[in-house]
């Protein structure tokens, strides 16, 4: 599966921005998928995850309530809707596929390249 994030810019806080996957290979419905991003000097952190079908879905604290993690398997694509991103936000947001989600980042088979997203105040 190869993995190919968009959708990253620049937005101010309390606007919206969505953030799509879209994936390659036959095997993407079979593969729960997350969000992940880092920001400079941190490490890579978990933000959402979703199962192979979208029964079941995971959120970072600081997320929920304003983050929402969908897919769409029939277009082999995940999306990560922002509502109200804050400026501790910002960071390069990642997409990851695994057979078990949420997980810990070692768990993700396959990575997708990731896209910038800067939030100003």
């Amino acid at each position: 599966v190869q993995l190919q994030a968009y959708g990253g810019g620049l937005v101010q806080a309390g606007g919206s921005l969505r953030l799509s996957c879209a994936a390659s290979g036959r095997t993407f419905s079979s593969y729960g998928m997350g969000w992940f991003r880092q920001a400079p000097g941190k490490e890579r952190e978990f933000v959402a995850a979703i199962s192979w079908n979208g029964s079941s879905t995971y959120y970072k604290d600081s997320v929920k309530g304003r983050f929402t993690i969908s897919r769409d398997n029939a277009k082999n694509t995940v999306y990560l809707q922002m509502n109200s991103p804050k400026p501790e936000d910002t960071a390069v947001y990642y997409c990851a596929g695994a057979k078990v989600v949420p997980g810990q980042p070692d768990q993700y088979d396959y990575w997708g390249q990731g896209t910038q997203v800067t939030v100003s105040s």
